[in-house]
């Protein structure tokens, strides 16, 4: 629906598209599509009597942004945005991250071919973020051709068209990072989400240890995550080769990982400070959330496990596909975030190896904008205005 001229300086128009993803030999993955063929919803944002060849594009790996308040703001702004969905859409749990370099490619190529963008500025909100620069580094320089549980994905021979610049909006390092440090230290068995460490448990009645937490308490505490999750790693890699043993390599399986929102930064703002809530995050109050539905990796499979959630795995790290840029880059930090606290935007931002790059930090702002159209406007004119120094513009 077209905003008014009370809300904002453009009226823009809401175009549903559809994107089609070509795979010749895709397995059947999701409910969505055909063998060899996936179908991605997507809507472009266009400001009304703005001409454009420059394009906006937002991705997430698993979200679906078409609402969301940061590409509506840029729409009223003046920009074209497209929002595009991967086949992935909601639901996560058998995501491989190399597919949806696949999804990627076809937005971008929709957007030059069929609707005549000349440039296409990625846009990387949140969870996009790293997708965005995972897409760019290998659009750059492709390499990729087995996915890390080594089933074939030609992202060397899929020709992706690289973007001509990248802006990372409250932007994560990764999934499979972000997970580590999410992820509650103290379960001691997977098959009990009751069964846990006393030692480690933030969330105890009595809990291990209170804020403001010790460097030496954090750093027992981190380590306890990432043996978790290299636990879990090892239990995938043995049941992928005890498949392939028993003569059925190709057999997938789903599991269960509870407990997935215990970072220690949700109870104690000193650590990796910012503006945000102590004792709540964007899922909101974290102790609900460790254990709710909704949680990162909650319903997983082996080979997604290993491309989306496993750090030592995961080609899609932010940190190190950032040191492969080579268009501009803006980053942008939201002050009160409560999903992407500093560390994250900012390590991305120093691993951009060239100098055509910039950081801006809105002040106060929450990782969604949710009830701060300050902020939000804000978040809107530091794109805007960098997409114009750059030419990006008319």
């Amino acid at each position: 629906m077209p905003s008014t001229e009370a809300e904002t300086r453009h009226r823009y128009t809401r175009i549903p598209l559809m994107v089609v993803a070509e795979m010749p030999g895709l397995a059947r993955e999701t409910y969505a599509g055909r063998d060899g063929r996936v179908f991605l919803e997507a809507h472009h944002l266009a400001p009304e009597g703005v001409p454009a060849d420059t394009a906006c594009l937002f991705m997430h790996p698993a979200g679906v942004l078409n609402y969301l308040p940061l590409p509506i703001a840029l729409a009223r702004s003046g920009v074209h945005v497209v929002c595009c969905a991967s086949r992935y859409a909601s639901n996560d749990s058998a995501l491989i991250m190399e597919n949806v370099l696949i999804d990627l490619c076809a937005a971008v190529r929709h957007l030059k071919e069929r609707l005549g963008f000349r440039r296409v500025v990625l846009c990387g909100w949140s969870g996009g973020g790293s997708l965005s620069l995972f897409y760019q580094s290998q659009a750059q320089a492709p390499d990729i051709t087995a996915t890390p549980a080594g089933d074939p994905v030609d992202i060397a021979g899929a020709g992706l068209i690289p973007a001509d610049g990248v802006m990372l909006l409250a932007p994560h390092l990764s999934r499979a990072r972000t997970l580590r440090e999410w992820i509650d230290a103290a379960v001691v068995d997977e098959t009990d989400p009751d069964a846990s460490d006393p030692a480690l448990d933030l969330y105890a009645d009595r809990p291990c240890a209170v804020p403001p937490f010790t460097a030496a308490f954090l750093a027992r505490y981190r380590a306890a995550q990432a043996a978790r999750v290299a636990r879990i790693t090892a239990r995938v890699r043995a049941r992928l080769r005890a498949l392939s043993d028993m003569g059925r390599p190709g057999r997938e399986e789903g599991f269960v990982v509870h407990r997935t929102m215990a970072d220690p930064r949700w109870l104690d703002p000193a650590v990796d400070p910012n503006d945000r809530r102590p004792g709540w995050c964007y899922l909101g109050e974290p102790r609900a959330a460790n254990h709710a539905t909704y949680g990162l990796a909650r319903f997983t499979t082996l080979r997604s496990w290993l491309s989306q959630w496993c750090p030592a795995s995961s080609r899609a790290d932010g940190e190190a596909c950032a040191a492969r840029m080579q268009v501009p880059v803006l980053g942008v930090e939201n002050g009160a975030d409560d999903a992407c606290t500093p560390e994250h935007t900012r390590t991305l931002f120093a691993a951009v190896p060239h100098a055509d790059k910039d950081l801006v930090t809105i002040a106060g702002a929450n990782h969604y904008y949710y009830d701060q159209p300050r902020e939000l406007a804000e978040a809107a004119r530091a794109c805007r205005e960098w997409l114009g120094a750059r030419g990006f513009l008319p």
